[in-house]
């Protein structure tokens, strides 16, 4: 099976890379500049579960069909990423999305057709160092997807044997659209509390309001998921309080960390999405309201302050 990988950043680089180490048949789709790292370099992965050297193969365009595309881009990305891996995408290629939230399937689904788009989700703590490597934060690689029609089932099956290989326990989901939401609704709430306090969990947790606030946004986002047919699973709502109301965590979501970078971020995609299908589903959600206001103000000034 030939999979391409879209990116060799944090996570392609990373999944990428360990499939490559196993010797799957791995192409990764970059940037000119980040071929030369890579030509001149290799791969490089730091693990607290063993480090990773790879020489791999790289394209600065795709000129043909692939078995299977992971796309791992940023969902502000989506759009461009979609032209460039479209000559990867032949009548039989998988798509496999890691993207956070849910509306992208909707835009891939558009764009390539519900029969070549998985549902597909990773948990991991993954940078890229200035020089170019891949640093693994923590032992965390969660790594699910699956088949959103009957007719992928076989195909997500094959594939799922592949990824097998590279090490990380991939997770072949018979529930991916679940799956899903109950990340989304745990992201929503951990992105849109630490961006709008600038602060991580333990010191939201500090404030006298901050784990009310908290419960209250986490609130609006489940009954938004219940209102679409995915209530979070009691396990995993408990595990989503814990992490939330964690006194002393230094937990904070990637979008906090894009913003003390004043870089872009996936705000829409995330908050602005949640409060956009409470809205339809005629629901109250003021912290949500709040959450997408500061960060639309946050790219606002972002946006005047660039050249």
């Amino acid at each position: 099976m030939k999979i391409l990988v879209l990116g060799a950043g944090g996570v392609g680089g990373y999944f990428g890379g360990k499939l490559v180490a196993a010797g799957v048949d791995v192409q990764f789709l970059v940037r000119p500049a980040r071929a030369e790292v890579l030509a001149r370099d290799g791969l490089n992965i730091n693990s607290p579960l063993g480090d990773v050297h790879v020489h791999v193969s790289t394209t600065t365009k795709a000129t043909s069909d692939f078995d299977a595309v992971l796309l791992s881009c940023k969902a502000y990305d989506l759009d461009s990423a979609m032209e460039a891996i479209a000559p990867a995408v032949g009548e039989n290629t998988l798509i496999l999305p890691l993207l956070n939230g849910v509306r992208h399937l909707e835009s891939l689904d558009e764009r390539f057709g519900l029969n070549r788009v998985l549902g597909g989700l990773c948990h991991i703590g993954v940078t890229m160092t200035a020089e170019g490597k891949i640093q693994h934060l923590n032992d965390l690689q969660r790594f699910a997807f699956g088949a959103r029609s009957s007719n992928q089932v076989e195909a997500a099956r094959t594939l799922h044997r592949v990824l097998e290989r590279g090490g990380f326990s991939p997770v072949l989901s018979e529930a991916i659209m679940q799956d899903l939401w109950e990340k989304f609704t745990f992201l929503t709430a951990y992105a849109g509390l630490t961006t709008l306090m600038r602060a991580p969990i333990g010191a939201i947790m500090a404030a006298d309001e901050g784990e009310t606030l908290m419960r209250e946004l986490l609130e609006e986002c489940v009954k938004t998921a219940s209102a679409n047919g995915h209530t979070p699973r009691p396990d995993e709502f408990n595990t989503m309080i814990s992490i939330l109301t964690e006194k002393g965590s230094s937990g904070t979501a990637s979008m906090l960390r894009d913003m003390e970078r004043n870089s872009a971020t996936e705000h829409e995609h995330i908050i602005g999405d949640m409060l956009a299908r409470a809205r339809t589903a005629q629901l109250h959600a003021p912290v949500l309201r709040v959450a997408l206001a500061n960060m639309q103000a946050y790219e606002s000034m972002r946006s005047r302050a660039m050249p």
